[in-house]
């Protein structure tokens, strides 16, 4: 899923680079989504701009992590797909800042996507947000990431607490367990 959400990423970028004037905004949906091409540099709001490279190689990291942690620990189709919304969406960003101009580790990511009183984003931006809330709202709500341990970890606790019940009963009434 997050490749193909990353190529689906890359398909709107060159999209919108190919048929928006930069930083001319086009009318959409009414006044709720514009169109602007615009190159970010930076992060998040275009912050840390001056320091592209550290920005890209946090995100490779961050892909690696996430790949890490899911091949080793999940196995739950809900945060399968929250993982797969962040990794699409950070490999579309990292294939800007690797292979768009001004050159590797230096790229700008192509934004386009503007709503009212809110930063210009892509494709890859809503799909690491979107994966992100989800991740947030799974652990919220108690989903485990491998359903498997939670199962283990109820039994375990049961038969416990079984245990130590019956300890308990023994220590209480010493004469019925003779």
């Amino acid at each position: 899923m997050g490749v193909l959400l990353a190529v689906v990423d890359q398909l709107t970028k060159n999209w919108a680079v190919a048929n928006l004037p930069e930083l001319d905004p086009q009318p959409f949906l009414g006044e709720i989504l514009h169109l602007t091409l615009l190159y970010n540099s930076g992060a998040a709001w275009g912050m840390g701009s001056e320091i592209t490279p550290v920005v890209t190689g946090l995100q490779i990291a961050i892909v690696i992590g996430v790949i890490v942690f899911a091949v080793r620990s999940v196995r739950s189709l809900w945060y399968t797909l929250a993982l797969g919304l962040i990794l699409g969406g950070a490999l579309g960003n990292i294939h800007d800042r690797l292979l768009r101009p001004p050159g590797p580790f230096h790229g700008a990511v192509v934004d386009f996507l503007e709503l009212p009183h809110w930063p210009v984003f892509n494709v890859a931006d809503m799909a690491v947000v979107g994966g992100a809330i989800l991740v947030v709202l799974l652990g919220v709500i108690g989903l485990p990431a491998d359903p498997a341990e939670a199962e283990d970890t109820t039994g375990a606790d049961d038969s416990a607490r079984a245990d130590d019940v019956a300890r308990a009963d023994d220590v209480e009434h010493p004469e019925e367990t003779r």
